[in-house]
């Protein structure tokens, strides 16, 4: 995990994935440079959208370099992330996923389904989320910059 130690790492999720997040903190609050809680502090009924934008809000302040955020399926919270500008969400239930996310695709928000797996699998899955880093080979840095160029002609699709 030494490669993580530098990072700063945002973490929320809604109530369903309350469990898993607490266990997330708790695992890896030691292991990475800071690591900010942005909520849900219990198992009663809230909007996973709240916390997907606390937590890229700390990404696009910023604050943090990555950020993980836990729903029931991992999926609601990817959508609602994904909105925002210069933030690339996706949900990874595997190590290879959430590697290869980062590497190919530049991926800085882990979205996982805290009703779908276990803690030590995801335990893994972060860590190799946290462990890997952008590799800017050129077919990895033309298709970001596509991904980027869409992003920002989207902002611009309703005028």
């Amino acid at each position: 995990m030494s490669e993580s130690t530098s990072l700063r790492i945002a973490l929320g999720g809604d109530h369903a994935g309350f469990p898993l997040k607490k266990a997330v903190a708790e695992r890896f609050n030691a292991l990475v440079a800071s690591l900010t809680d942005c909520g849900t502090n219990s198992v009663e009924s809230c909007d996973y959208p709240d916390f997907a934008i606390a937590v890229a809000k700390e990404i696009i302040q910023g604050r943090a370099d990555r950020g993980i955020v836990v729903c029931g399926s991992g999926v609601g919270v990817s959508v609602a992330a994904n909105k925002l500008p210069g933030i690339r969400a996706a949900v990874c239930h595997d190590t290879y996923s959430a590697h290869q996310g980062v590497e190919h695709d530049d991926m800085n928000v882990l979205c996982i389904g805290g009703r779908i797996i276990g803690s030590e699998l995801a335990f893994e899955i972060i860590d190799s989320f946290l462990r890997a880093r952008y590799v800017p080979e050129d077919r990895h840095a033309r298709r970001l910059a596509r991904v980027l160029e869409i992003e920002c002609q989207g902002l611009g699709i309703f005028d």
